[in-house]
């Protein structure tokens, strides 16, 4: 595959997933790949581009977790190039409402991908026109979707408990004599043992094993046959089979509505103007660090040691104050603090 950048990084093998039913989804209805894919971006967002191209379905797309995988770019270059992506047209989250068929509701947001390069006007049809689709109905806000439930374990085999006379293990039991009368058990025994009888039944034995287990090599003076038969059925069980354990069949659900909403913070389209994927707050502090960073006030620069897989282990590093460095990157900008939003 050409790319205009001709030595691109691309995600190692150990790229983390995202939990199951987030992460990298495809917008779908892709252009082939080819060299131009990228070439209206900048250098370090065309790279950036290349590698969220390679990622599998499903791979987390945080700027945290691309940062520390990435070889050149640490997080606030990553954050500002995946807001320049979404500027573009290649990069959506969109917020989905879905109604379970157990009747539950809940929001779960998705981020979309698209190699090719998309309008506004055609990110926010294609959230219109995911109202209505299925959806598995196990995902939960924010988190893995729940495992399928297993359904209960069977009831242990009526074989295997005390039985009465009419009880299949009873009559096996009381059928020995037949086969070796040395081995004539008493009424009582036939009861006392039928718990064992049955758990070989369970196990997929069948009487006459049970009855080749009880009579074969018997010494040549039996005298206490209920005891015999007793330590031979326990010493000579078969081992349990495999359970196999049947799994419920996942929960389908609907989506009853999808909004778009900010790549940056909770916000959505309603309760706020949604434009390039950002809300106006978190578009004036993106702006505000391209600026800075284009100005040479903010270096955006390269991944910090603390990111790399095997740090130095003798290097020191500077604590991070993140909120305080938020707040210089708005001031570089121009911009006013940011004030709390309203809940």
């Amino acid at each position: 595959m050409a790319y205009a950048n001709t030595s691109p990084a691309l995600p190692s093998s150990s790229h983390p997933m995202a939990n199951p039913g987030y992460g990298k989804r495809p917008a779908g209805d892709e252009d082939p790949h080819a060299d131009p894919d990228f070439a209206h971006l900048s250098p370090r967002e065309a790279e950036i581009a290349v590698f969220v191209d390679h990622l599998d379905d499903g791979h987390a797309m945080g700027h945290k977790v691309l940062a520390a995988q990435h070889p050149r770019y640490g997080q606030q270059a990553m954050r500002t190039s995946l807001s320049r992506l979404a500027e573009a047209g290649h990069l959506r989250w969109i917020r989905e409402h879905i109604t379970v068929e157990d009747n539950t509701m809940r929001w779960v947001t998705r981020t979309y991908w698209s190699r090719t390069r998309r309008s506004e006007a055609w990110w926010e049809a294609f959230a219109r026109e995911r109202n209505g689709r299925i959806v598995p109905g196990d995902l939960r806000p924010g988190l893995a979707r729940t495992d399928e439930p297993e359904l209960p374990e069977p009831e242990a085999d009526p074989q295997s408990e005390p039985e009465s006379e009419a009880s299949t293990s009873y009559l096996t039991l009381a059928g020995i004599r037949e086969a070796n009368p040395r081995m004539s058990l008493s009424e009582s025994d036939c009861r006392s043992l039928a718990s064992l009888a049955g758990e070989w039944l369970s196990r997929g034995a069948t009487p006459q094993d049970i009855t080749r287990a009880v009579t074969e090599g018997l010494p040549a003076t039996v005298n206490n046959p209920g005891g015999l038969a007793r330590n031979r059925l326990e010493n000579k069980m078969p081992p349990k089979k495999a359970k196999i354990r049947q799994k419920a069949a996942p929960r389908r659900a609907r989506v009853t509505r999808a909004v778009m909403c900010c790549m940056s913070c909770d916000a959505d389209e309603l309760t706020t103007t949604i434009k390039g994927g950002m809300c106006p707050d978190c578009r004036a502090e993106y702006e505000a660090a391209v600026a800075a960073e284009e100005a040479g006030r903010l270096d955006a620069g390269y991944v910090p040691d603390t990111f790399l897989a095997d740090p130095d282990a003798h290097a020191v590093y500077e604590w991070v104050d993140v909120p305080r460095r938020a707040a210089e990157v708005r001031a570089a900008g121009g911009l006013r603090p940011r004030t709390e939003r309203a809940l």
